[in-house]
């Protein structure tokens, strides 16, 4: 499932996580990259435990704390400390899945990436290129979102970066350990529960709602895996 989280970041939170980037120490990418993957990575990355960059995770995960549609499609369990890349004119990351199992750093634990999710920091007319293009059984999607919109997709899609051509690409990116391993278990809850908020909102028989939410949480609790 690909669902888009618009306008995850306030227009301030923006001005917020971008004015702590352009203070970060960028590096080479690659340093944090699979052998495999660092054949086909071309970008620049905020090393982890950089002070920006933890400023600017904190802002990010405040927003996904508070934001409904984030815990309606993703279902988190743990999510992963966001890093931040840039790619500038000629950098992309060529075609690579996302490692199964990711150590959390400064602890001891590991997380089990269900679902990847990248945060545009940059407008669209900020820069040419850059899409997130996720392949799937229907074929390939292109993504390039408003400056603080959210993609969540499953963390088993191929994706790749495209080249930027024109301007520098920002993005947080981090992934989620689903309580809900499946991603087509998730789809069904996620849709569920979107049918149901709609419902509500259209002030529906209550019993018929009482019913499908008794319905949802049924499935959620046949599924979780805490």
């Amino acid at each position: 499932m690909l669902a888009r989280i618009p306008s995850l970041l306030s227009p301030g939170e923006l001005a917020e996580v971008r004015g702590r980037l352009e203070r970060g120490a960028w590096a080479d990418g690659r340093l944090t990259a699979g052998y495999q993957s660092a054949e086909v990575k071309s970008n620049l990355q905020l090393r982890e435990g950089d002070p920006a960059a933890r400023e600017a995770g904190e802002i990010v995960l405040r927003a996904l704390e508070r934001s409904p549609h984030f815990a309606s499609a993703a279902l988190p369990r743990h999510v992963y400390p966001p890093m931040f890349n840039r790619y500038e004119a000629g950098m992309a990351f060529g075609a690579h899945i996302d490692n199964a199992l990711r150590p959390i750093p400064g602890t001891p634990h590991r997380l089990r990436t269900d679902v990847s999710a990248t945060l545009f920091l940059t407008a669209p007319h900020e820069y040419d290129g850059g899409e997130l293009t996720i392949e799937d059984t229907y074929g390939a999607h292109a993504v390039k979102l408003e400056a603080g919109d959210l993609v969540l997709y499953p963390a088993t899609s191929v994706h790749r970066v495209e080249p930027v051509t024109r301007g520098a690409r920002l993005a947080a990116i981090f992934w989620i350990q689903s309580l809900v391993r499946d991603d087509g278990a998730r789809t069904l809850l996620f849709e569920l529960d979107r049918a149901i908020r709609t419902l509500a909102a259209e002030a529906a028989h209550r019993e018929s709602l009482v019913s499908l939410t008794a319905c949802y949480h049924n499935l959620l609790r046949r599924w979780a895996d805490l």
